[in-house]
């Protein structure tokens, strides 16, 4: 059943405020089941956020329902040049998102569901968690082969990934989020965790591609709302409380005062790309020239999402070398960042010799290292 959840009270009461005058007195008594309004990552990534700073959950566990338009979110201490395709992302208006969790990168559209499990940071038990989403699926279709396993993932008929893991554990309070396929565009997910770029060097953590298959593929009747409604009466039984789904908006300022600017970090260019862990990249590729194939070398390192060391190394009968020391120190302290890398050469070309020859092959050759952006 779901509910409007507009009452601030109910979340003055988890944050051990006031006492609402009634209505939601039973419900907060043990915990909450909420879903989101919304379909934005960023917004939905801050209620994870705010949530876990902000709430008491001695005794009231809360189970958050929320799905996402098309995005790719990546762990907090991946790199997200190694994880997926930026560039199609780009070309395809695809989000990026980065967690505060660990764990591996996932795609999510509206047909994934994320399901995250706020505790105590005592009462955290990610295995208990996966075994309630068991018994919730074999409850809506007992013949459903789905096991967890030792990598806290979910696997159906043994070998199809349909859920993974990933958590954060605060000072007092933790959470377990983990996705569900149910009929997500499986074409995009390959395409889009695949990541184009060569010469990657770096000690992120590293996804682990798995064989994946939605649920609905086995059951035409598994969708979306099927599956949450299984979900939140069997947790709201295992917890025994009532079986209402809570809908909630993530915007909501009254509800989660500071929330806006959660979600606004979380979308910054500092978090998403900024937080990679510091990497390398050791590549080449050529040009034509005079009927001929050229080779092109590239080293950079970037920390902080920064080049922080830059050297491109080109034939000098092709680009003279003053052109490319120009092109090597000016990319220094830059973001590595197409669009920035765009402006920052198009800047320095205004410094070279007016020589349509040469603003050609450096044209080119900004075209390709932006190409591994």
């Amino acid at each position: 059943m779901l509910i409007p959840f507009s009452m601030r009270n109910c979340f003055q009461l988890l944050c051990d405020c006031q006492v609402p005058a009634g209505g939601f007195k039973k419900i907060v008594k043990n915990g909450l089941i909420l879903q989101s309004v919304s379909n934005d990552v960023y917004q939905n990534l801050a209620v994870e956020d705010w949530i876990h700073d902000h709430m008491n959950l001695e005794g009231k566990p809360i189970l958050f329902f929320w799905r996402n338009s098309p995005s790719v979110v990546i762990g907090r201490h991946q790199n997200p040049w190694q994880e997926c395709n930026l560039n199609l992302m780009r070309e395809e208006g695809i989000k990026l998102a980065r967690r505060r969790s660990g764990g591996g990168t996932v795609y999510h559209d509206m047909g994934n569901i994320n399901l995250t499990f706020f505790t105590t940071k005592k009462k955290y038990d990610r295995m208990e968690n996966l075994k309630l989403i068991v018994r919730a699926l074999n409850a809506v279709q007992p013949q459903l082969d789905v096991q967890a396993t030792k990598r806290f993932d979910l696997l159906l008929d043994g070998q199809f990934k349909i859920s993974g893991t990933a958590s954060k554990i605060g000072r007092t309070t933790a959470y377990h989020h983990c996705t569900l396929l149910c009929s997500t565009d499986g074409t995009f997910l390959s395409s889009l965790l695949k990541s184009p770029y060569q010469g990657i060097r770096s000690n992120a953590t590293a996804s682990i591609p798995s064989l994946v298959k939605n649920l609905l593929e086995k059951d035409p009747t598994l969708t979306c709302e099927v599956l949450m409604n299984a979900v939140a009466t069997e947790y709201a039984a295992y917890h025994q409380i009532d079986n209402h789904i809570h809908l909630i908006n993530p915007t909501d300022e009254t509800l989660f005062p500071g929330i806006n600017s959660k979600a606004k970090e979380l979308q910054t260019w500092e978090w998403i790309y900024g937080k990679t862990p510091k990497f390398s990249i050791n590549t080449s590729f050529h040009v034509l020239y005079e009927q001929s194939h050229l080779e092109i070398k590239v080293f950079i390192d970037i920390k902080n999402g920064r080049i922080e060391i830059c050297n491109i190394e080109a034939p000098d009968h092709w680009l003279p070398l003053e052109i490319r020391d120009k092109l090597n120190s000016g990319l220094i302290g830059s973001k590595f960042c197409p669009t920035e890398t765009t402006m920052l050469t198009n800047i320095l070309l205004r410094t070279c010799p007016q020589d349509h020859k040469l603003h050609s092959k450096w044209n080119i050759l900004c075209e390709k290292i932006k190409g591994i952006m």
